[in-house]
């Protein structure tokens, strides 16, 4: 081990809040779907906007799957600030799960029955993240990675 002063590569830059989210992403998904045995890919983006009490995420897709014309899909959440957490929920109000700031790779779970919802972000290279839905179940059987990377601002 060396004692080498810390470089700026060194430091590891999270986000710290809601605000940090903030915005215009663009999405890059890969699916495969173990239960059909099928891969897919969808591309889109994803806006951050503010709505009472927090944050509205808006995502909007084209998905591609072997053998069918492509897809469009929209889903919304409301993402809350709570003490050290970020509270995700549906754009019902119910509860979905929680990322936990300040940790490069928070994980969590969700109980839909029959089938459970195991999610992983990845904050290591932020700005660019990603997430991993690992879903299984007695009708689904399926991985979920998405990448995300900010827009750029305008004059920036």
């Amino acid at each position: 081990m060396t004692n080498r002063p810390l470089s700026p590569a060194d430091i590891l830059t999270l986000p710290e809040g809601l605000s940090d989210f903030e915005g215009g992403w663009r999405l890059s998904r890969k699916i495969h779907d173990r239960h059909v045995g099928q891969f897919g890919h969808a591309e889109g983006r994803l806006e951050f906007s503010p709505d009472g009490d927090g944050l509205r995420y808006d995502e909007s897709v084209t998905m591609h799957l072997p053998g069918q014309p492509p897809l469009s899909g929209t889903r919304a959440y409301l993402w809350r600030a709570m003490d050290g957490v970020i509270d995700v929920r549906f754009d019902t109000g119910a509860p979905f799960h929680q990322i936990m700031l300040g940790e490069p790779e928070p994980e969590a779970t969700h109980h839909c029955a029959p089938d459970l919802y195991r999610v992983s972000y990845d904050f290591a290279d932020w700005p660019v993240w990603t997430v991993t839905w690992e879903v299984s179940g007695p009708r689904k059987d399926y991985r979920m990675e998405t990448l995300f990377v900010r827009e750029k601002l305008r004059g920036g």
